[in-house]
């Protein structure tokens, strides 16, 4: 009964609601779901499924996204279950979200759902974006205010300034280029105002082709059929200030689909200065009888680059310009003419900048007399201390008509000479200081040239030319100076014309230390010295001794010269040298100690280390020493400062030992003495702190695998190739078998011959030789340059013995008897062509 009790207590608690919770299900998660990107605000997603195991409210689901600013809206569960534990949940698109597959192409969304009592559920939603079909404008071509593009007002005519172009990354979006934020290069071609990109679509790639538009039409720039904006045939007006022009743009591609923008376009001023007339109205007025090319007037015009023309009159062709310097001349002999020349002027690099200016000629006729005036020439030499306002000359000038007061008179000459020189009424007066001690004076030759214009009341070419030239002389105005600190050392053993230094004097009138030395005193005992007159160096005369005397006290007497025209205006001044002798010492330095062991811990790296200090003495102990390592200075990494080792740490890593050698010397010449001290130094590397550690750990490192590549370029011929050699290699080798042969055969008949002729001779040498008529060595020739026979008499058959190329064959007689001769066997063999020994053998 107990047990009974029990199971149903059991039955009763797992009917009951509640006991167990039952988790929350998302049967359509996870998925993908498809969107374009063309896909319109607020748009629905996709519909999800939540279901409940109880019946007491709405579920509650959240919406996350692993992609930061996503384009969804949180979820929206429907208030219309489908079911009592059944509900809808709808992801929809965010208003104004614009999707971009080419930036992001697909989202990872995460649904959280949770119902009253039940634990949450976590799926995931896959989004995933593709291309849409609709043409978009990006921005700022597409935004309200439109693109801006700043260009400057003298760019070319048909530039190119701006071009709409299509992203090479896909998909239908137009965006926007800018050409004219800088200005364009001169003499760059504009041809057909081809731009960026636009060769793409001329190779027929997957670009659309794209049809622009044009909507407004109150502007001078033009729009091309590819989308680029050009500047105005005649370019902008340089001559208004900042102007603003806009332009709105539709673009269509070829399936109807079209976005549109705007480009504003700000024409900036030029930064180049203008062309412009300093003068613009000038009226000239001249004599008749001026030859051709004579000059008649110039003008001149601000700019860069500026070049000159006549534009009218084209004829009669009376003058000409000079398209540089802007001189109109004369082209034949004036007659009493009135002209009037329009001028042009214009940058040369940019025609379209220029500016024009009126030029009236009067050539009037000569019924008055110039007048004249004494002197007709002014040529003066005046010092340059003469004071501004001094008078340099009066003009007496008379006309004929007695006008004395009608006269008037103006300087004409090179700006300096203005600037120096001035006249009041008849008078040529100083007008400032004429400094002769300058190098702007020195440049022109301290002289100034100008020209005095005399002219008769009104009428300008009524006028007397006086030429003046000026000449600035000298005036010698200040003493020279002595230099600060002269004071030398020379050694006491110093030679004879030994350098002791050099004097330095200054003089400020030109020319600038224009100076001659001398000592006060003669050389001698007391002053072993002499100075060069006119470079100032003081040189070694006389022997030194510093036992008598440590330094010398000289007067050197500095005199200027070609400072002024009277030469006893020369100045001079006294100026105070001392010569101080340094002691060389008579025996070599002493050392303390000579040789020195030396242990030191290199430093970090870069620092300065000092080592030792040596210490040596001479004798006598003024005497000043030199230390210089001579050995053992591996990779520099010491150096003497005085007589202080300093070491200089490197990154080398293990103990080294260096044997040093420094010279110690005093004195200089053939009195120097030295003495060679060793050191021995022992550097230790600089140490590396361990931290303590319990435990030693042992680490075995692991070369890594060296792999080496080695390429050898092997040829294999091709077959057609190897066909081809060996056939030519068995035609070669037969015409030589063939050669070879020929050779051979042609060789072996003169051999026959040879034989032939051997034998018939050797029959009548047997006869005679038998009966005992050959009684001397004989030999035989067969001709000059072959073989020969040489025969021995004898009672036995004569042998022959043929040599080698080059050696004669001889037949002997293995039974050589007594010689014995048969004057008659003689004369017959030597008919023949037989001879003996004793003569040379002749060919038969």
């Amino acid at each position: 009964m107990g047990m009974h009790r029990h199971l149903t207590f059991l039955l009763l608690s797992l009917c009951a609601p509640g006991t167990f919770i039952k988790a929350i299900v998302l049967p359509d998660l996870p998925r993908v779901v498809t969107l374009s990107e063309d896909t319109v605000s607020g748009t629905r997603v996709a519909e999800v499924t939540v279901s409940c195991s109880n019946t007491s409210s709405s579920p509650n689901v959240t919406l996350d996204s692993i992609e930061p600013n996503h384009p969804f809206n949180s979820i929206a569960v429907s208030s219309d279950p489908i079911d009592a534990t059944t509900f809808r949940a709808e992801v929809t698109l965010r208003a104004g979200a614009e999707l971009n597959a080419r930036q992001v192409n697909q989202y990872t969304l995460i649904l959280r759902a949770a119902c009253p009592g039940e634990d949450e559920v976590e799926k995931r939603l896959f989004v995933r974006v593709t291309a849409g079909h609709v043409l978009r404008c990006d921005t700022p071509f597409a935004s309200a205010e439109g693109d801006v593009v700043q260009v400057l007002a003298d760019v070319a005519p048909r530039t190119p300034l701006y071009a709409v172009l299509p992203q090479p990354l896909g998909g239908l979006t137009v965006s926007g280029n800018s050409l004219g934020d800088h200005t364009p290069t001169e003499g760059s071609s504009l041809g057909d105002s081809r731009t960026p990109g636009m060769e793409e679509w001329d190779r027929g790639s997957h670009y659309p082709p794209f049809q622009f538009r044009l909507r407004n039409h109150n502007t001078p720039l033009m729009l091309t059929r590819r989308g680029v904006v050009l500047a105005p045939d005649n370019g902008f007006d340089p001559s208004k200030d900042t102007q603003m022009f806009r332009l709105e743009i539709e673009v269509m591609d070829r399936h109807g689909h079209n976005c549109s923008g705007a480009v504003r376009v700000e024409v900036l001023p030029s930064l180049r200065p203008r062309v412009t007339f300093l003068e613009p109205h000038r009226a000239v007025t001249v004599t008749e009888g001026i030859g051709p090319l004579e000059v008649i007037t110039q003008v001149h015009a601000r700019g860069d680059n500026v070049r000159y023309a006549i534009l009218a009159p084209v004829a009669p062709v009376l003058f000409t310009i000079d398209e540089v310097t802007g001189e109109i001349r004369s082209t034949r002999r004036l007659e009493v003419i009135r002209a009037h020349l329009l001028i042009r002027a214009y940058n040369v690099l940019h025609p379209d900048d220029h500016a024009t200016a009126t030029v009236n000629v009067t050539v009037q006729g000569t019924d008055h007399q110039a007048p004249r005036c004494v002197p007709a020439i002014f040529v003066s030499q005046v010092p340059e201390t003469m004071s501004p306002g001094s008078i340099l000359e009066t003009l007496r000038c008379t006309d004929s008509t007695s006008t004395d007061g009608c006269l008037h008179y103006a300087l004409e000459g090179p700006p300096s000479s203005l600037s120096h020189f001035c006249m009041e009424g008849p008078q040529l007066k100083v007008n400032t200081t004429l400094d002769y001690d300058s190098e702007a004076m020195a440049a022109l030759g301290f002289q100034f040239t100008a020209t005095i214009v005399v002219t008769v009341g009104e009428q300008p070419l009524q006028s007397t030319r006086v030429p003046v030239l000026v000449t600035v002389t000298p005036v010698n105005e200040f003493r020279p100076a002595c230099p600060s600190g002269a004071t030398f050392t020379v050694p006491e053993t110093a030679a004879f014309g030994s350098v002791v230094g050099r004097v330095a004097g200054t003089d400020r009138d030109y020319p600038l230390d224009s100076l001659e030395y001398s000592l006060e005193g003669e050389s001698g005992p007391a002053q072993p010295f002499s100075i060069d007159r006119r470079t100032g160096e003081i040189r070694v005369v006389g022997p030194l001794g510093s036992q008598q005397q440590r330094s010398y006290r000289l007067v050197v007497r500095l005199t200027d010269t070609h400072n002024d025209l009277d030469l006893r205006k020369r100045q001079s001044r006294l100026c105070d040298v001392s010569v101080r002798l340094q002691a060389v010492p008579d025996e070599p330095p002493v050392c303390i100690p000579e040789v020195q062991e030396l242990q030191i811990t290199a430093g970090s790296p870069g620092s300065r280390q000092p080592v030792t200090r040596l210490v040596c003495h001479s004798s006598p102990d003024s005497a000043v020493l030199t230390y210089s390592i001579v050995g053992g200075n591996e990779d520099g990494r010491f150096r003497l400062e005085g007589n202080t080792l300093v070491y200089l740490p490197g990154d080398r890593a293990e103990p080294h030992r260096f044997v040093l050698l420094v010279e110690v010397w005093g004195g200089s010449g053939a009195r120097r003495r030295s003495t060679v001290v060793a050191l021995v130094v022992h550097v230790a590397p600089r140490s590396t702190p361990v931290p303590p550690s319990t435990s030693t750990q042992h680490t075995t490192l692991q070369r890594e695998p060296l792999v080496v590549m080695r390429i050898e370029a092997v040829w294999h011929p091709p077959a057609w190739f190897v066909a081809v050699l060996t056939v030519s290699g068995a035609l070669l080798l037969a015409t030589l078998g063939c050669t070879a042969w020929y050779l051979l055969c042609s060789n072996r008949a003169p051999g026959k011959l040879f034989l032939a002729k051997r034998d018939s001779l050797m029959a009548v040498l047997r006869t005679h030789a038998t009966a005992g008529t050959i009684s001397s060595p004989v030999r035989l020739g067969l001709g000059a340059g072959s073989e020969g026979i040489d025969l021995m008499r004898g009672s036995c058959d004569p042998q022959l013995h043929v040599g080698s190329a080059g050696q004669t064959p001889a037949l002997a007689d293995s039974c050589c008897g007594p010689r014995g001769g048969d004057p008659s066997f003689v004369a017959k063999t030597a008919a023949q062509g037989v001879q003996t020994d004793s003569e040379p053998p002749q060919p038969v």
